[in-house]
């Protein structure tokens, strides 16, 4: 029996944040993970994704280049070498989370933990260890959600099969138009595999505005070899020896698709089935999200939930955050984890970027708004770089002229909008950021010059 004032379950973003916050206030602290240090973000998500993205635009790059004038010879892609590159990567960072938690004193377990009694856990790995907690935080995570009647294994893959493939796809069918579907057919498609994707919506990434995913579309759509079939059910996916047929309908339409490999990423769920949380009193949801309070506290007051087991956007950053406010909680601090604006970003091309309410939020709300949008092709960094496809767009109360919420499409915004959220989070006004001297000539003048239209001075639009 090991006791510990703090255990954590699970060691992603959220809960390896959690645990160091929690040493640095000084508890004892306990985290058991199953898989590797970093959880699916550092070992299957977001980090060997990103890798892969940016490994994609250098293949498209002599074609960028080619309309400036610079000529390269052919590409080629050592699907080999790519993946050493990417695991290099997340080697480098999940070692690097090892030595923080060893620095701070942390106890590691290795193995997969389940509740005996509201104060008890029990992890299976190489031997049963029994661990009794005086807090508990847990941060499982998620995974893809596995379609019964296409089931992953045998051609039929998930995110992260799709993440270690060790040789180009000559062709790959995408069940699912969300943010994975797009970042990873957008990864294939860069590389020259034939993809075709079947989106059960009206659109792609329904999540973000018209505006937004549209710009998205296009950009694929335009592409020799990409497929795009919305308003898509998808009826079956037969396996065969060297390849999947997939059987949909398509606005009503029977349509059939041969690929390599079928990537399913229709979402994902939370890993809290293996817990036995009613062993612990904790309370769960019909589909398996464990509820919270604005201190990330679950029904019974020493355990926490954070991340993507709790209702919420499924972000490692989100996750930090919590994992930072619980342990603070559990100290004694009085603390909101929901006192914050969390920004989104899609990392397609061109990339996606959101903080605050939609104007569609807004709307149903009953909020009054004012929007004010600059494009990227007034901009002379976005011409220079190409990448002249985007917008800032701001949505503005009247009232105050604080800035509620903002979006950002085009080259650069996942960076562009962490100052737009620390706009927000503080609550300034459009003219606040108008007077903060922007450096020229970048991306981020769209923002300046979107704030400039707010208060009704634009200066490079009408």
């Amino acid at each position: 029996m090991i006791t510990t004032d703090v255990l954590i379950i699970g060691a992603g973003p959220g809960g390896y944040v959690a645990a160091l916050r929690a040493a640095q206030l000084g508890k004892k602290v306990t985290i058991v993970e199953k898989a590797g240090l970093g959880g699916t973000c550092l070992n299957d998500g977001c980090i060997p994704s990103k890798a892969l993205i940016e490994a994609s635009h250098y293949a498209v790059l002599p074609n960028k280049a080619a309309q400036a004038g610079v000529l390269y010879g052919s590409v080629s892609v050592d699907f080999g070498n790519l993946q050493d590159w990417k695991n290099s990567i997340v080697h480098q960072l999940t070692s690097g989370v090892e030595g923080l938690l060893i620095s701070r004193n942390v106890s590691i377990i290795k193995g997969e933990a389940s509740f005996l009694d509201p104060y008890t856990v029990s992890i299976a790995g190489e031997r049963e260890t029994l661990v009794s907690f005086s807090n508990c935080i847990i941060a499982s995570g998620s995974k893809p959600v596995n379609v019964p009647s296409f089931p992953f294994g045998d051609r039929i893959l998930s995110s992260t099969e799709a993440l270690s493939l060790n040789e180009k796809p000559s062709s790959l069918a995408i069940i699912g138009g969300g943010y994975i579907g797009i970042e990873l057919g957008t990864v294939f498609a860069n590389f020259g595999t034939q993809v075709t994707m079947f989106e059960g919506m009206n659109t792609i990434l329904s999540g973000f505005s018209e505006d937004m995913s549209s710009l998205v579309y296009n950009e694929l759509a335009a592409k020799d070899n990409v497929t795009i079939h919305t308003n898509a059910k998808v009826n079956s996916i037969e396996r065969k020896s060297e390849e999947v047929v997939i059987e949909a309908e398509v606005d009503g339409d029977l349509k059939k698709a041969n690929a390599d490999y079928a990537l399913v990423t229709v979402g994902r769920k939370p890993n809290t089935d293996q817990l036995q949380l009613e062993k612990a009193g904790v309370h769960i949801t019909e589909r398996g999200y464990i509820p919270i309070d604005t201190e990330c506290r679950t029904n019974k007051s020493h355990i926490f939930a954070i991340g993507d087991i709790t209702p919420g956007q499924a972000l490692a950053h989100r996750a930090s955050l919590q994992g930072k406010m619980a342990a603070e909680a559990i100290n004694g601090d009085a603390i909101d984890a929901t006192d914050y604006v969390i920004p989104a970003v899609v990392f397609s091309d061109p990339p996606l970027a959101v903080v605050g309410p939609s104007e569609a939020e807004l709307n149903k709300a009953g909020w009054e708004f004012e929007v004010h949008k600059f494009p990227f092709n007034h901009n002379g960094r976005a011409l220079t770089l190409r990448e002249d496809k985007g917008f800032v767009k701001l949505m503005i109360d009247p009232r105050d002229q604080t800035i509620l919420s903002a979006e950002v499409a085009g080259q650069g915004a996942p960076e562009l909008i962490n100052e737009l959220s620390l706009s927000i989070q503080s609550g300034l006004t459009a003219e606040d950021v108008s007077l903060v001297v922007h450096a020229h000539p970048t991306l981020g003048e769209s923002i300046l010059e979107a704030a400039d239209k707010a208060i009704g001075f634009p200066v490079h639009s009408l």
